[in-house]
């Protein structure tokens, strides 16, 4: 008997948990990653916690934690869920284990969750950090007066509102999570004596945490201020950290940042582990030896991680920049003039700003040569977009309302060369040091303006030179530079501008992620990395850096493959060669083109077996149109999902699971097709049409594939082909999700089907689950499930 069984959660694994549990904590015991594809149902979380659980309870490991991450906001509920099954079933000797969910500050900020003291979702991160630097200068060397007092102030001015018999809108105590805090709703202030509107704006619950942290220079740690006993309390999810940390009236968020290096099991999301601002202000305690990470929904590591490590800025941040630079040069600028600025003298400005570059290694030549070089780029970039929509869109201005996203490539994407702003900013006599020198320059900018106000807030221009400083930096190959126009609408701009209809944005994509994601990945001790689509293993290997990992480093990196385990009596499973459902043969949506008619055949088949049937199109112009089709051929309710926000989204799915059966049409590229829970009855049937490879006209497409080809000698697959199987089989995959479920699979498109030189059948499981068919087949194969159907209903 192994000791992992005693930390499993239920009663019997299955086979593929024990081979799983075995072959993670073997290959995690010589510093390496185990690589599974487990069908739903394998149970992969189990698997995951139960190794790195055991690993971490073992003396003989050097393993501390394990770390957990996901992308998906239903699979970090699981791994709640699972924790808690887990030490609800420990031996009774056994202490609980110890877990956190991280979540960001405007979750667990008692005053943005109640809407209280003017924070919000819009300013809670900057609102944070100003009543943070407040509340640490009232405190620290040289301060007021201290933590304990601050926070005995509120609560005594909390006291004399409630002893006054005064009210106000959000009543006497904040109370969140449950929990009544001991502050009023409100800010309190601080003023010792000075003149009437001259208080200090002061957050409460980080006072009480600076008050709980232990003395400088003494042998104690963060941890003395949570107050909770990691040892008993178990898992602690986002509602339990703000119900325990309110209760004693202390910072939720400091609260989790002091105990993430204590606890056993930290949840998080792929941002928590690759972001490298995230990483370097708030989680990079865990990406060392001692971390057992859990990469969950392995399939979207590489795109998230290409998002989180790519950069840019914004036209807007660009001119905030120029704002600031203005700001600090100015005094001197005008002190060296002999005249005043604003009416009024600058001198003591000019002083600040003269200590301050005396104490860096930045001179004043050099914030005036990058206010130059911000103002010269803005100016191109606003040229360069005029232009292409002068060429693109003729009369634009007059129908600003009508103009779409769009991308302005700064090279041909196909072809890795200079990017034409560097090309640019060369001819225009800005040096090396002009790119490189930007990053110190902002800052001192920001320096300088956080102490000339007393205020120590995020600032544009260190966002600007960092910028920068990576655009001279990265190569042209694995980075793509483009200008990326995002639609929105600024009346305060011209009527004729671009900036009105418009947000541009110097981008700069990282292309190829398998090194940002290896090197990230060496950093841990070992770990798993799962999902119910990695196939082709050894594609996804490659692409996210772990084949380097098993060759440069001597890791081990061993893969494992679990199948649907469910009675087989309960689906049907599809590949139906249909023609390929191509732009060049199905047309326009509207267009009456065989292809069309074949697919609306097939989809109609489809959608009269009992119960609900998700249809996943290649875009939603697409799932529109055939939503009509739907509408005239069958007879139950059909519904579509468009581009819209997570509320609307959340009341189609209630729309959906409720009452009789019902089709939903949605597009693949959508929230509806991953992720999402349709266990039970809420789904009998999902068919995705077409292979929904990403467009490929895009240049961002067009770079990825070229650096893809450069890196891995096929771009099209590793960069498009296979994402988009992985894609299309998410989506079918909604079905099937424990043993009693009951349902078809039908992936509609000749690709899937037949062996041919763009066919993509070999990416597909090998287990010879989904059966050729041609569409007059279908039907034949609909009926033979069709009786298990009507009795699940």
């Amino acid at each position: 008997m192994t000791t992992w069984r005693s930390t499993f959660g239920h009663e019997e694994p299955y086979d593929e948990q024990v081979d799983g549990i075995e072959t993670a904590i073997e290959t995690a015991r010589d510093s390496g990653y185990t690589v599974i594809e487990g069908a739903c149902g394998t149970g992969k979380t189990m698997i995951a916690l139960t190794a790195g659980i055991d690993l971490v309870r073992d003396p003989d490991t050097d393993y501390e934690r394990v770390f957990v991450l996901t992308s998906v906001k239903q699979q970090l509920r699981q791994f709640e869920a699972d924790l808690e099954t887990i030490n609800a079933n420990l031996p009774a000797d056994a202490d609980p284990v110890s877990g956190l969910t991280l979540v960001g500050k405007a979750d667990v900020c008692p005053y943005n969750r109640e809407g209280a003291a003017g924070i919000d979702d819009g300013n809670v991160y900057d609102r944070c950090e100003t009543l943070r630097d407040r509340t640490r200068d009232l405190v620290g060397e040289g301060g007021e007066t201290t933590a304990g007092s601050l926070a005995a102030r509120a609560r005594s001015q909390q006291i004399g509102l409630a002893d006054s018999g005064a009210r106000d809108s959000g009543g006497r105590f904040l109370e969140t999570a449950g929990e009544p805090t001991p502050y009023p709703p409100d800010l309190p202030t601080y003023g010792d004596g000075g003149p009437v509107g001259a208080e200090t704006e002061y957050c409460p619950f980080y006072a009480r945490y600076l008050e709980d942290l232990p003395d400088e220079g003494s042998d104690g740690d963060a941890a003395e201020a949570v107050p909770y006993d990691f040892t008993d309390v178990g898992m602690v999810t986002p509602e339990d950290l703000v119900a325990l940390s309110v209760r004693h009236g202390t910072c939720p968020h400091s609260v989790m940042g002091a105990a993430l290096g204590h606890v056993e099991v930290v949840v998080g999301n792929y941002y928590h582990a690759f972001d490298p601002r995230t990483t370097g202000t708030f989680t990079g305690a865990l990406l060392d030896d001692s971390t057992f990470v859990v990469c969950d929904e392995a399939h979207m590591l590489e795109p998230r991680v290409r998002d989180l490590v790519s950069d840019g800025v914004a036209d807007t941040t660009l001119r905030d920049a120029e704002t600031e630079l203005s700001r600090v040069i100015q005094p001197v600028k005008f002190e060296r003039e002999g005249r005043n600025a604003q009416g009024g003298s600058k001198t003591a400005d000019a002083d600040l700003v003269r200590t301050e570059l005396n104490d860096s290694d930045v001179s004043y030549d050099e914030l005036v040569r990058t206010l130059e070089f911000v103002q010269d780029l803005r100016d191109e970039l606003d040229r360069r977009v005029t232009a292409h929509l002068d060429r693109k869109q003729r009369g634009w201005q007059s129908n600003l309302t009508d103009l779409r996203d769009d991308e302005i490539p700064l090279r041909d994407p196909a072809e890795p060369a200079e990017d034409e702003l560097t090309t640019w900013a060369r001819d225009a006599g800005y040096r090396d040091a002009d790119w490189v020198r930007a990053e110190s320059v902002g800052a001192v900018v920001a320096r300088i303006l956080n102490e000339a106000e007393d205020e120590d807030r995020a600032r544009s221009a260190p966002a600007v030179g960092r910028i920068f400083g990576q655009w001279y930096r990265c190569g042209h190959t694995d980075y793509f530079r483009e200008i990326e126009l995002e639609r929105t609408w600024n009346e305060t701009e011209p009527a004729d501008s671009w900036r009105r209809a418009y947000t541009a944005r110097l981008a700069l994509h990282n292309c190829v992620p398998s090194d940002a994601i290896g090197e990230r990945l060496a950093a841990f001790g070992g770990g798993i990395l799962m999902s119910a689509t990695l196939e082709p293993i050894e594609a996804f290997t490659e692409v996210t850096g772990l084949e380097y990992l098993a060759r440069a480093e001597d890791r081990p990196v061993v893969e494992r493959r679990y199948g649907l385990h469910f009675p087989e009596k309960n689906r049907e499973s599809f590949a139906v060669a249909a023609p390929k459902f191509t732009y060049d043969n199905r047309g326009h949506p509207g267009d009456d083109t065989p292809t069309r008619r074949q697919y609306a055949d097939a989809i109609s088949t489809i959608a009269r077996v009992p119960g609900n049937v998700l249809v996943g199109m290649p875009s939603y112009a697409e799932a529109e149109w055939f939503a009509g089709v739907l509408e005239d051929r069958i007879e139950k309710p059909v519904l579509l999902d468009a581009s819209s926000d997570d509320e609307t989204t959340e009341s189609l799915k209630s729309q959906f699971f409720a009452g009789e059966g019902k089709v939903l049409l949605t597009s693949l590229r959508g929230t509806l097709t991953e992720g999402v829970d349709y266990s039970g009855d809420r789904l009998s049937a999902a068919v995705v049409c077409g292979v929904p490879i990403v467009n490929t006209a895009s240049p961002r497409t067009k770079a990825v594939r070229r650096a893809y080809d450069e890196e891995f000698g096929d771009g099209f697959e590793y960069a498009l082909t296979i994402p988009a199987v992985r894609k299309a089989r998410q989506a079918v995959g909604r079905v099937i999700r424990s043993p009693d479920d009951v349902g078809v699979r039908v992936l509609l498109d000749e690709r899937y089907a037949r062996d041919s030189w763009d066919s993509v059948r070999e990416y597909l499981p090998a287990d010879g689950e989904f059966q050729p068919v041609s569409p007059d087949m279908l039907g034949m194969g609909l009926e033979r499930i069709r009786p298990t159907l009507e009795s699940k209903r």
